[in-house]
């Protein structure tokens, strides 16, 4: 965790009557400094999660923070008249000036929420059930705010899933080579110049814009203890116009493989079929009333185009000398591309059958 924060002072600029107790670092994000904050409620103790937004990463975090408050809003009333509504939607505490964020002397922007208690999330995918629930938590994400009222939100991060500037970027650093990477890339760079043809065809099949989660790590949906539902999506960060294939093809990329993001060993890397199935019947159960015949023709497909998107990135990154990515090995953002790019030889092995699948569904 970055510098240490004085949380407590931060607290008392936000709407919590409640003592302030202690504050620990929480969770295993990288971007935003995250802390779970104790406050004494009488006899009784709450929580809380305060953030301090990165925003280096995010440049605009008042537009960002604008786009979390509609979006949270409306999802409040779209589940009110439901069971455990509370625990159904991230719910922001405001600051005292009423604003959804406070500034401290440093200029960090802060914001916080009510810890959601009975549920957690995990970092790896163990079940085709936990696949099920995920997708369809995050398969309603997208269908209550289908219906989420004008203005469009904001951009937070410009062209982040155009995956045609990706490949312009991978291009650029390839040819710039800037630390003499290439040559111990070039299978790799090869992998990529003969996939060039697939970057555009999302963009360019007409699909609709919709309100996008565009970070679904199987992380990132909160699942009850009791019941093992998909009660929460969280980290709306990144919640901004886009296709909704985006958001369920990285779920694709991130829970169909048992192996780590940066597997050495490749064989380990593989898109279990099963888990497919659990992710696309779990999405469909809750987006699949809303969803186009094209958006659904392209579902198979949005996993094999994110991974390429990842792996492109991972493989710029590394020819331009690691500027982006965290790394704690000279070649690590060469593995996490070799897993991404196996990855797609799985699925393109694997195409005409979960092709088929979603026809069936």
């Amino acid at each position: 965790m970055s510098p240490k924060h004085d949380v407590g002072a931060i607290a008392s600029h936000f709407q919590i009557d409640d003592a302030f107790l202690s504050s620990t670092p929480y969770g295993s994000g990288h971007i935003n400094d995250t802390y779970c904050v104790i406050f004494s409620q009488g006899a009784v103790t709450v929580r809380y999660i305060f953030q301090r937004i990165n925003h280096r990463i995010f440049t605009n975090p008042a537009a960002l923070m604008e786009n979390i408050e509609r979006v949270t809003s409306h999802l409040a009333a779209r589940v009110s008249s439901e069971p455990d509504s509370l625990r159904r939607v991230l719910s922001l505490i405001p600051a005292h000036d009423g604003r959804f964020w406070h500034v401290d002397p440093e200029r960090n922007y802060w914001r916080a929420y009510r810890f959601i208690e009975r549920a957690r999330s995990y970092d790896t995918v163990t079940s085709t059930n936990q696949a099920f629930q995920a997708a369809k938590a995050f398969g309603r994400f997208q269908k209550l705010l289908a219906d989420l009222p004008a203005p469009r939100l904001h951009d937070t991060i410009p062209d982040f899933h155009h995956t045609p500037k990706r490949f312009a970027n991978f291009d650029h650093a390839v040819n710039s080579d800037v630390v003499g990477r290439a040559k111990s890339a070039l299978p790799e760079i090869d992998f990529a110049y003969k996939r060039h043809a697939i970057t555009a065809i999302l963009l360019t099949a007409g699909l609709p814009e919709r309100v996008t989660h565009n970070d679904t790590k199987f992380n990132n949906v909160m699942l009850d203890d009791s019941t093992g539902e998909g009660i929460c999506v969280i980290d709306l960060d990144t919640v901004m116009p886009g296709l909704a294939l985006y958001d369920f093809g990285d779920m694709v990329r991130t829970a169909t493989s048992p192996s780590l993001e940066d597997e050495k060993d490749l064989s380990k890397v593989t898109m279990q079929f099963p888990m497919f199935e659990a992710l696309v019947r779990g999405y469909l159960a809750s987006a699949g009333e809303f969803l186009t015949k094209e958006e659904r023709q392209y579902l198979a497909f949005s996993g094999k185009l994110i991974s390429f998107e990842m792996g492109l990135r991972f493989l710029a990154d590394y020819l331009a000398g690691d500027t982006y990515y965290k790394v704690n090995r000279p070649d690590h953002n060469l593995d996490r591309c070799r897993t991404q790019f196996k990855l797609i030889e799985s699925i393109e092995q694997q195409e005409g059958k979960m092709n088929r699948l979603v026809d069936s569904l």
